[in-house]
This record gives structure tokens, C-alpha cells and sequence, in this order.
């Protein structure tokens, strides 16, 4: 049975033995309460935290949610204290998700706004078809390194890769980096080898405005795990741009 706790405009929740529905539920209704700040204790693999909360309200996280944390949200801030599994972010619309230890595959799978920050490694196809429209932006921020098909299909956002975990003059290992890529930029601090590139990107010099969104977004991603964003902004960073706005459009003619 867990322990519920209300203070004020803060709830507490000891998750362990928590069945992800009952969660959720207490959860949504605390949401639902007018809480402004929530601490989940004890998260151990339940799933869908945070799906489609639409207003600002702070989650803080110990331990390791399960897949689709945060998916479809509007608004909310979720803090992780641990890792988060797969689908972190899907479809999310708005707010923010940060976790100081590591995320799994398809993290911010089809994002169409809002900000994710990790300060750890991620799994396969990390910002897989991300997309924007008008002033929604996605943005993921990891501080590691990824496998393959990072930026997958990606439509639109922004895309930054630290390699802060890589000994010097190690390469990022992850391969067809942007397969499919059809809009939106990637920032690479570090470096890679020509083959590990999708032939739908090119490779662009950094400029200034290039510059004013590592600042601002590097900046955001120190803040929040304690690096010094100077010292990780001294590394050289390429830009990766799609060649083509429908790389693929030829195979959907008749």
C-alpha cells in the first residue's frame, strides 16, 4: 500500500509495489487537485508517467520509470533521479523531462515541442521523426553519446549531441547518423567518420546563429547537471543539415 502525502501544494507518492494505472491515477488526480510540485519515491519501471498532463506542474522522479514517460504531455517539468527507459518523450507537445542518468531507444520519438535533457548515453533512434510547426520547437540535449539512427526521419527541432562521457579523440559510435533526414539541424560536439552519416545529411560549418542556440541550450543543460557550459562550448561542433526536404518522395509517386 502506498503512503500518500499532501502538504500544502506538494504531494508525495511511495511507488514501491505500485501497480502503473494506480499510479498514474493518483498522479492525474493530484494534477487534477491543483499541485504544483510532485515527488514520486521508489519508481520502478511503471509506465506512462506523465502521459497527456497538460498544465505546469513540477514531478520529481527517484528511481526508473518505465517506457513512455512524459508522452503526449502538455506543460509539466518531470525531473528523473535515475535512468528512464524507452519512448521517453513521445509525442510530447510541451514542458520539459531531465534525467541525470541515462535514457533508452526512441527517446523524443515524434517530440512536436518542448525540451529534453540527458545528461547520460541514449539507445537507438534518439530523436526519431522529431518535427516542428510555427513556434513549436522540439529540443533534445544529451550530454553523452548514442547508437544508431540518431535523428532518424527527423522533420524538424533541434538536436544536440555532447560526447562529454568520450575519452579524447574518441569517435561517437553511433551509425547512420540522420538517415532520413528531411528538416531541422543536429549539433555534434566531437567527431565522426564520414560512413557513419546518412547520405540524406550534409556537413555545415557552425555560424552565429548556430552559436546564440549552443549557448542558450548548452547553457540550459549545465544548469541543470552541473557542468561548466564555457568549458563543454570550447569543443569543435559540426552542424548536420538534410540534403533534401523529401529524400524519399520518389518511392510514394504512381
Amino acid at each position: 500500500m502506498a503512503a500518500n502525502r499532501r502538504q500544502d501544494s506538494q504531494f508525495k507518492v511511495d511507488a514501491t509495489g505500485l501497480h502503473y494505472r494506480r499510479l498514474n491515477q493518483l498522479l492525474r488526480q493530484a494534477v487534477a487537485d491543483g499541485a504544483e510540485r510532485i515527488e514520486l519515491q521508489n519508481v520502478y519501471g511503471q509506465r506512462y508517467i506523465g502521459t497527456d498532463l497538460d498544465r505546469e506542474v513540477e514531478i520529481e522522479i527517484q528511481g526508473t520509470p518505465g517506457n513512455d514517460l512524459g508522452s503526449f504531455m502538455n506543460g509539466p517539468r518531470i525531473t528523473v533521479y535515475g535512468n528512464a527507459q524507452d519512448g521517453c518523450g513521445n509525442t510530447m507537445n510541451d514542458g520539459q523531462i531531465i534525467i541525470h542518468g541515462h535514457a533508452g531507444d526512441i527517446l523524443g520519438f515524434s517530440a512536436r515541442g518542448g525540451k529534453i535533457f540527458v545528461r547520460g548515453d541514449v539507445g537507438y533512434r534518439a530523436g526519431i521523426h522529431m518535427k516542428e510547426y510555427q513556434d513549436k520547437k522540439p529540443v533534445l540535449v544529451i550530454g553523452g553519446t548514442a547508437q544508431d539512427f540518431l535523428g532518424e526521419y527527423m522533420a524538424g527541432g533541434m538536436l544536440i549531441l555532447l560526447g562529454l562521457n568520450l575519452r579524447e579523440g574518441e569517435y561517437h559510435r553511433a551509425s547512420f547518423i540522420g538517415t532520413g533526414m528531411h528538416g531541422g539541424v543536429i549539433y555534434l560536439r566531437g567527431s565522426v567518420d564520414q560512413f557513419q552519416l546518412g547520405r540524406e545529411v550534409g556537413v555545415a560549418e557552425i555560424d552565429e546563429v548556430d552559436c546564440s542556440n549552443l549557448d542558450r541550450l548548452v547553457g540550459e543543460f549545465a544548469s541543470y547537471f552541473s557542468y561548466n557550459a564555457a568549458e563543454i562550448l570550447k569543443g569543435r561542433f559540426i552542424k548536420l543539415l538534410p540534403l533534401w526536404l523529401r529524400p524519399y518522395g520518389n518511392l510514394y509517386v504512381y
